[in-house]
C-alpha cells in the first residue's frame, strides 16, 4: 500500500508530518510524493489564512484527481480547528485532528470510523508524540518539547486549532536527545507551539531555562539550536547559557510582528518596541556574533502609512541577520478579523515586498560580516559531486568542498567569499571531527 503526504504551514507541521510518515512507514506502507499515484493521502493542514483553508481543500482534490480510488485524510490545524469545512467537500474521506496519530493510523489502513474525529484540545490533555524528525535535505533533527498556546494575540487562530500549553516532561526529553544521538544527529533543534511556555503546565512546574541547563549538563549530542521564543520569554538566564556553552548555537528567532507600540498593543503582543530593541542589545553585548532573526507582519488592520513609515525605519535599525515577512491576512474568528480600519491587499502587498527587500540586504549584510572568519559548519546537503550545503552555528548558509564521508559531520571552514546570502568556504584540515 502507498501513501503521500501534504504538508502546509510551519515547522511544527513539518515535525508532525515526518512523525506520521514515520509511523505509516513501521505499518508497512510504501511513500510516494504528494504528485504520484498512491493509495492514502495525507494533507497537514494549515489554517493561519484563510488562505490556507482553500489551499488544503485544493490538495484534497488534487489527490482525488490522481486515484479516485484514494483515501483522502485530512489532518493538522484545519482539520481541528474547523472540521466541518473539510468533511462538507466530497473529495475528503475521513477529518482526523491533532493528537489522534492511533485514528489516523486505522484510517489510512482503511479501518472504518466516524467522519470526523476531534477532541477538544483546550479541555483534553493531550499528549504529545514525542519523536526524531529530520526535513528533507538535512541532518539536523527537531524535537517538539512542547504544543498548543494560552497567549490568545488577537490575529491568531493557534490557541484554539493546537489547544491549550503543554509541555514534555525533562526526562522524556533527555530520552529522547539521547536517541537522537543513538541515531547519528549531530544537531537538534527544540522546537514548540509556544517554546516560552514550556514546563508551566507540568507538576511540578519547570521553566525552559531549567531543561536548558540539564541538557547544557547531560545532553551528548554537540549542537543544540532553539527555535522561535517570544520575547518577552527570553530570559538573562537563558541569554547566558548560550553565551556561555559551547553546545547552544548563538541563534535567536524572535518574533516582533510591529514596530508600532500601538499595533503591538492591537495585538495584544506582551512588550514593546523599546523592550525588543533593548533585549536585541543585550544578546549581542553577551554574544556579539549571535544571529537573531525575527517575523513580521505588514499591513495589521489600522496600520497608516505613518505607522509603516516609522516600522520599516525602525526594523531597518535593528541589527537583525534575516527575517519572514508576512501581509496581513484575515483569520475568521480571531479578535483580528473584527477589526476596522483594514488596509486593502495591494498596498499590503507593496509593505510587503519593500520589508523583504530590506530583509534581503539585512541577511547579505549579516553574512558579508564573516568573511575571513572561520565557521563550524554542519555539512547537510550534496550541492554537487564534490561540495555540501551546511550552517554555521550562527545559522550563516555555507557551500564547501568536501568528500562525501563528511556529510552529517561538523567541520571547520574559512570563509572565504559570499554569493548573496551565502558563504563560499574552504575547508580547513584537519579538523578534530574528521581526524579521529
Amino acid at each position: 500500500m502507498r501513501f503521500a503526504i501534504a504538508t502546509l504551514g510551519c515547522k511544527v507541521n513539518h515535525y508532525d508530518s515526518a512523525i506520521i510518515e514515520e509511523r505509516l512507514g513501521a505499518l508497512g506502507l510504501d511513500r510516494r510524493e504528494f504528485d504520484e499515484v498512491a493509495d492514502v493521502y495525507v494533507i497537514n493542514t494549515c489554517t493561519v489564512t484563510d488562505r490556507a483553508d482553500a489551499e488544503s481543500l485544493k490538495l484534497a482534490r488534487r489527490a482525488r484527481r490522481l486515484n479516485p480510488g484514494a483515501r483522502v485524510l485530512m489532518t493538522g490545524c484545519l482539520a481541528q480547528a474547523n472540521p466541518a469545512v473539510l468533511a462538507a467537500a466530497p473529495q475528503v474521506d475521513r477529518v482526523i485532528g491533532l493528537a489522534r496519530l492511533d485514528d489516523l493510523e486505522r484510517a489510512a489502513l482503511g479501518e472504518d470510523g466516524d467522519r470526523i474525529l476531534v477532541s477538544n484540545l483546550r479541555k483534553q490533555k493531550a499528549e504529545i508524540e514525542l519523536g526524531p524528525a529530520s526535513l528533507a535535505g538535512q541532518t539536523r533533527a527537531f524535537l517538539k518539547l512542547q504544543e498548543g498556546c494560552d497567549q490568545f494575540c488577537s490575529f491568531c487562530v493557534i490557541p484554539f486549532s493546537r489547544g491549550s500549553s503543554r509541555s514534555v516532561p525533562p526526562r522524556r526529553v533527555m530520552e529522547a536527545l539521547d536517541e537522537l544521538h543513538q541515531r547519528g544527529f549531530k544537531e537538534v533543534i527544540l522546537t514548540g507551539v509556544h517554546l516560552g511556555g514550556y514546563g508551566k503546565d507540568l507538576s511540578p512546574p519547570t521553566t525552559l531555562e531549567a531543561l536548558l541547563e540539564m541538557i547544557e549538563e547531560r545532553c551528548p549530542i554537540g549542537r543544540v539550536r532553539l527555535s522561535s521564543i517570544d520575547p518577552e520569554e527570553l530570559s538573562e538566564r537563558i541569554i547566558e547559557l548560550v553565551a556561555q556553552s559551547e553546545k547552544f548555537c548563538p541563534h535567536f528567532h524572535l518574533p516582533l510582528q510591529a514596530g508600532e507600540d500601538e499595533i503591538l498593543s492591537a495585538m495584544r503582543r506582551r512588550y514593546n518596541s523599546d523592550f525588543y530593541k533593548s533585549l536585541i542589545d543585550r544578546i549581542l553585548d553577551a554574544i556579539p556574533k549571535a544571529a537573531i532573526g525575527t517575523d513580521l507582519i505588514v499591513g495589521f488592520p489600522g496600520e497608516s502609512q505613518q505607522h509603516f513609515e516609522r516600522y520599516i525605519k525602525f526594523v531597518e535599525k535593528l541589527p537583525l541577520a534575516y527575517f519572514h515577512v508576512f501581509p496581513y491576512a484575515v483569520r475568521t474568528g480571531t479578535t483580528a478579523a473584527k477589526f476596522g480600519a483594514r488596509v486593502n491587499s495591494g498596498e499590503c502587498t507593496r509593505r510587503a515586498q519593500l520589508m523583504r527587500q530590506l530583509g534581503e540586504q539585512k541577511r547579505i549584510d549579516f553574512v558579508g560580516r564573516f568573511r575571513g572568519a572561520r565557521l563550524k559548519v554542519l555539512l547537510e546537503e550534496s550541492a554537487r559531486a564534490d561540495a555540501f550545503k551546511g550552517y554555521s552555528r550562527n545559522y550563516i548558509r555555507v557551500l564547501v568542498p568536501a568528500p562525501e564521508r563528511l556529510k552529517n559531520h561538523e567541520v571547520e571552514v574559512e570563509a572565504l567569499a559570499t554569493r548573496g546570502a551565502t558563504m563560499v568556504g574552504e575547508l580547513v584540515w584537519p579538523t578534530a571531527e574528521t581526524s579521529r
